[in-house]
């Protein structure tokens, strides 16, 4: 890679689903914590839709007949199986490899992700990228995805202009974000939002793998 006349100074990566490869868990987390509380379970689509939502937003969506009295239960029954198979997960292939490339090309990297600032560090460090992100924003900080609340916060911390900024992620939450927030998004088809949505919003491109992610950065970013 190159850090030479490059289009971007910001790269802002969401987590679930695009560095991490925890799509799948976070859909079985939260059906069986449903099961626990002898509540419909959502289908599979269905749930995999609200990754990247913040909690209230996601429940909401899935469980819209369920009184919010009952969603403190519900999202503890979810953590609870989250977490039991929490550190079963890995980054996607290429993952490592990739953030590492683009960190010493000299980018800005940043995560803007769903998760809890706990969980998002919980993953941070058992994965060892934290070392190469500048700056991080998460549902429980601020205005969850698509409010562009967290592209602005980041842009702000880091001192960089939308036109220099490069938002990445696999749903549609994280294009919308973007497009709110005035930056360019690249969509990765590999995570949990199906390509067609994706593509649907207009992204600058749609990879289907990390390594052609960091191809893509190294040619246009």
């Amino acid at each position: 890679m190159t850090a030479v006349a490059r289009s971007f100074d910001l790269l802002v990566f969401d987590w679930d689903g695009t560095l991490m490869d925890s799509a799948a868990h976070i859909v079985d987390s939260i059906r069986a914590a449903a099961r626990d509380l002898e509540i419909d379970l959502p289908s599979e689509q269905h749930t995999r839709h609200i990754i990247g939502l913040g909690l209230v937003d996601a429940l909401t969506y899935l469980f819209p007949s369920l009184p919010r009295a009952d969603y403190p239960r519900l999202a503890e029954r979810y953590r609870y199986h989250y977490l039991a198979g929490d550190h079963k997960l890995s980054l996607f292939a290429g993952a490592e490899e990739g953030i590492r490339a683009m960190h010493a090309a000299g980018f800005g990297l940043a995560v803007a992700t769903g998760k809890s600032r706990q969980g998002l560090d919980r993953s941070l460090e058992s994965s060892g990228l934290a070392v190469f992100f500048h700056a991080s924003r998460c549902a429980d900080e601020g205005l969850p995805k698509p409010h562009p609340d967290m592209l602005l916060y980041l842009m702000k911390t880091l001192a960089v202009d939308p036109r220099r900024t490069l938002m990445i992620g696999d749903t549609t939450h994280d294009l919308e974000m973007a497009r709110s927030a005035g930056v360019s998004a690249l969509a990765v088809g590999y995570g949990a939002h199906a390509r067609a949505s994706l593509e649907a919003r207009e992204p600058l491109a749609c990879v289907m793998s990390f390594a052609e992610l960091t191809g893509w950065v190294q040619q246009n970013g």
